[in-house]
């Protein structure tokens, strides 16, 4: 297998329309015109994930107030996502591509190390993407802990 491609700074975001945790749908393109934060983590409900949705929940209104918008995607199923957001009280958008195409196309699903073995499975990762969908900043293998507050710093909001 072959490691998988990498987005960079000032490469187009990858469209996308994949079904949220409250049932509708949700397209990159609607949401031109403002900031993107695109984190990918790989299950809900799992300690790391919680951890790291938790982070944006609470960092939102900060983040939204410097005109980012936070959406996170994962293979899990919309039913899924939707016990994640009600146990947790997430108030972002959940999106769902248990066929891995737009994790894929983003760089977040492939090999990786897990425990000292090289597996395939889904990239922590976090995309920050312009108004006119070119990415911004793309962080492969994030740390589940600390990482939003590393990327506030990265855009300068502390």
């Amino acid at each position: 297998m072959t490691a998988t491609a990498r987005l960079a700074p000032g490469d187009p975001a990858p469209e996308f329309e994949l079904p949220t945790d409250t049932g509708e749908t949700l397209s990159l393109n609607e949401l031109r015109g403002r900031k993107v934060v695109l984190y990918v983590y790989p299950a809900a409900m799992t300690p790391g994930c919680t951890k790291q949705a938790c982070d944006f929940r609470d960092s939102l209104t900060s983040l939204q107030a410097a005109g980012y918008e936070v959406v996170g995607i994962s293979p899990d199923k919309p039913a899924k996502l939707a016990k994640f957001r009600e146990r947790d009280a997430l108030t972002f958008p959940l999106v769902s591509d248990p066929d891995k195409a737009v994790l894929t196309a983003y760089g977040a699903f492939g090999e990786k190390q897990l425990y000292g073995k090289t597996v395939t499975g889904v990239i922590r990762s976090t995309f920050v993407i312009d108004e006119d969908g070119k990415i911004i900043k793309a962080l492969y293998n994030v740390k589940a802990t600390g990482h939003v507050a590393k990327l506030r710093r990265d855009l300068d909001l502390d």
